[in-house]
């Protein structure tokens, strides 16, 4: 008998203890949320959105013929597609995307140059931004363009690689688009001068 009265308030404790532990998550939700002093939530990565709508696309909706081939990027899905002219060769790729929409060109532009291993200098408007960069960052680990470039007609303007994975897929740079160094590298030796490209 004294053994059955020993377990009933431990078990009857045990019950209580653990309904307080199941609401406690949502107590402190609601705390959480009302307190005024705590900061807003992070919000949600830009890279869950790029996968959602990363999906593969035809090329006539945008470009009347594929001579020389074709770039696509598309900055609200963070991804570039490519056709080769051959009709047979398509890519899609992850990127990274401008910054802000102040930032972000669209229109038609063409690959006027390839480079592999870029250097890299920051536009007068990156320098007024940050005074602090380097005039100047040769080919290597440390530079911003990654192993390969392909310049477009627009001044500043490049389609490269980056060694900083963490900015594919993300809003992340200062107007151009980035990929991975093995993605560049593999559009790289498919596009030519003269491949034409489309940002929208």
């Amino acid at each position: 008998m004294a053994s059955k009265h020993f377990m009933n308030p431990t078990r009857r404790s045990f019950l209580a203890a653990g309904a307080a532990f199941v609401g406690a998550p949502a107590l402190a939700q609601d705390v959480e949320e009302y307190d005024p002093l705590r900061p807003p939530p992070e919000p949600e990565p830009p890279v869950r959105n790029n996968i959602s709508s990363f999906r593969g696309l035809d090329w006539q909706p945008y470009f009347s013929s594929l001579t020389n081939g074709a770039i696509l990027v598309d900055t609200t899905s963070r991804a570039l597609h490519y056709w080769g002219p051959d009709h047979s060769t398509y890519k899609l790729y992850p990127s990274s995307v401008p910054l802000t929409e102040e930032m972000t060109r669209r229109g038609r532009t063409s690959v006027i140059r390839k480079v592999e291993g870029p250097s890299w200098s920051p536009t007068p408007s990156m320098r007024k931004r940050n005074p602090e960069w380097p005039s100047y960052v040769p080919p290597g680990p440390d530079n911003p363009l990654g192993t390969h470039a392909l310049y477009l007609s627009w001044k500043y303007y490049r389609i490269h690689g980056t060694h900083d994975t963490r900015k594919i897929g993300r809003q992340s740079s200062n107007g151009c688009i980035g990929l991975y160094n093995e993605h560049i590298a593999e559009l790289f030796a498919m596009t030519k001068v003269g491949t034409q490209v489309l940002l929208i």
